[in-house]
């Protein structure tokens, strides 16, 4: 059995419904969060410093906050494989790199959209807990945007 052949329209899609998700998940984060990032002023537990945070979250602390929001998120991306009731590793590579592209564009609309920063602020100087940055943006952004550039084309691609 062949398999349909995706159109640009659908991939283009994708990628503007999981903008859109991002956009309004950064709203629900400024408005919990406010100008305090990173659950900073949230009343939830954290572990600053452990040798694992710098291999795995980039040097930020872990916190309640994060420990549940990352697996909601990915429950909900999970959600249509689970409704349709089909896996495969070409869909898990869709979701993940679906996942990536999210976390990208809300942890950056968190940024431009949040009154205490702005574009102007979006900088290594105002920004304590991105640690390591390439040129403009967050090392974890250049890494999350390449991975997730993979899985997509890998998702997307025709079957041979």
């Amino acid at each position: 059995m062949k398999s349909a052949s995706v159109k640009p329209w659908q991939i283009a899609l994708t990628l503007a419904w999981v903008a859109l998700l991002g956009l309004f998940f950064a709203q629900v984060e400024i408005q919990i969060e406010g100008a305090a990032g990173w659950a900073a002023n949230l009343p939830t537990w954290r572990i600053e410093h452990h040798w694992l945070l710098d291999i795995f979250w980039g040097g930020r602390p872990m916190t309640g906050y994060h420990a549940w929001v990352f697996p909601f998120v990915a429950l909900f991306f999970h959600f249509p494989l689970l409704f349709l009731a089909q896996w495969s590793w070409r869909l898990e590579a869709r979701v993940i790199g679906c996942i990536m592209l999210f976390w990208v564009i809300e942890d950056y609309l968190w940024f431009v959209m949040n009154p205490a920063y702005g574009v102007m602020h979006f900088s290594a100087a105002h920004i304590a807990w991105h640690k390591h940055w390439l040129w403009f943006a967050p090392t974890d952004y250049w890494v999350s945007l390449l991975v997730a550039g993979v899985l997509l084309f890998f998702s997307y691609r025709r079957k041979a």
